[in-house]
């Protein structure tokens, strides 16, 4: 694969910045305890970043299309640097919110151009790959980056590891500044040709797909450690033990389903890794009160949850080939939309029944989005034997 150190280097700024996003939850009481607010209003930190990842980042990659990717990714990572230097101020809770907007917006259309910019580094043949690797950045965020942004904030303050990461950024980023060539589209694209997008109804469905299958992963996957307490006699380290080997599963997945998705296609990948996550929420309600049994159906839950995104980005790539951008931006806003859909069904699912009925709640998410696959691969193979046939008789 063509400047595979390079796409590595793009895998760990998408680490860092995951690192930013998801370590409040590690953190929440020892923040909503300086900044003088509750937990609730703490995890509003976590609620802003990803609204903004969802909302003002495809706004901002629509207006940019034109850009040189190089230099959105340096302008857009840069600001994200800097939101992280802040964090020396004494600032407010109020402050706070708006860093994390900025940090929201700007994190995410770094990810988003550094996965775009790694599929026009590679062969076409290794686009699933490189995908695959920035992704495996973002899951290896959950794996060490929140543990051991948790520990170092408990030794030296979390405050100091903000300002750590933004330091440790600085690395990735004279890297892409050195290695990153110039990246421009080949011809113009227009804001009609951008909003055709949302008129492709392949395009539609398929991020339909995404919100379906992150939100079924959320709604068990948000509440599992009470879901693991009541089903097992577990302690505290040993869920957490569990839930690290968990992450170590999301990482490989995120490897694998970019592999496979360049040797047998996206679409087979996001069948297969659909199929398989529905399989193990079926599963989980049969596993009882047998540990080994319950933890080697998560661990295949999160190898199969976490293969689809890889072969689902290039799926997409593959629909827009002229504003791969705006496609990837699209569907980054559709998986964190599926993570406050499935984490509010949990909730609901939890206050009107028992956390054990989560898996039945994910399944039929999951379930519909496998109905859409079908749909949308089925057609497709059906209108491709349609021009197929159409072409052979014009030649008779």
């Amino acid at each position: 694969m063509k400047n595979k150190g390079t796409i590595y280097i793009l895998a760990l700024a998408v680490f860092l910045i995951g690192t930013i996003e998801y370590i409040i939850t590690g953190i929440i009481e020892m923040m909503a305890a300086d900044l003088g607010v509750s937990t609730a209003e703490a995890g509003m930190l976590v609620t802003v970043f990803a609204l903004a990842a969802a909302i003002v980042a495809p706004i901002l990659i629509a207006v940019t299309i034109n850009a040189d990717r190089r230099k959105l990714l340096l302008l857009t990572f840069g600001v994200f640097i800097a939101s992280n230097g802040i964090m020396m101020l004494n600032l407010s809770y109020e402050a706070m919110i708006w860093i994390r907007i900025i940090q929201g917006a700007s994190g995410g259309m770094t990810t988003v151009v550094a996965m775009a910019a790694a599929t026009r580094l590679v062969e076409n043949e290794k686009r699933g790959n490189a995908i695959g690797i920035i992704l495996m950045g973002l899951s290896s965020s959950l794996v060490l980056g929140v543990p051991i942004g948790t520990f170092f904030s408990e030794m030296f303050g979390w405050r100091m590891l903000f300002i750590v990461i933004g330091l440790l950024s600085v690395i990735p980023f004279l890297i892409i500044y050195q290695k990153v060539p110039s990246i421009r589209e080949q011809e113009k694209v227009t804001v009609n040709m951008q909003l055709s997008l949302l008129k492709n109804k392949s395009i539609i469905i398929a991020l339909m797909m995404s919100l379906l299958y992150v939100g079924g992963y959320a709604t068990l996957f948000t509440y599992i450690t009470p879901f693991l307490q009541t089903t097992s006699s577990l302690t505290m380290t040993e869920i957490s033990l569990i839930l690290f080997l968990a992450g170590i599963c999301s990482f490989m997945g995120s490897k694998l389903g970019g592999q496979l998705a360049d040797a047998r296609g996206s679409k087979f990948t996001i069948f297969l890794g659909l199929v398989l996550q529905g399989l193990t929420l079926l599963l989980f309600a049969v596993t009882g009160a047998h540990l080994i049994l319950l933890i080697l159906v998560l661990m295949i839950f999160m190898l199969a949850t976490w293969s689809i995104s890889p072969a689902q980005q290039l799926y997409l790539v593959t629909l827009a080939p002229r504003s791969p951008d705006i496609a990837l931006s699209l569907n980054t806003s559709f998986i964190q939309f599926g993570f406050a859909l499935g984490s509010g069904l949990g909730g609901f699912v939890i206050s009107r029944s028992s956390v054990l009925a989560l898996n039945w709640a994910g399944f039929v998410a999951v379930g519909l989005a496998v109905l859409l696959a079908v749909l949308q691969f089925g057609g497709a193979s059906k209108r491709k034997r349609l021009a197929t046939s159409g072409q052979e008789i014009n030649t008779q």
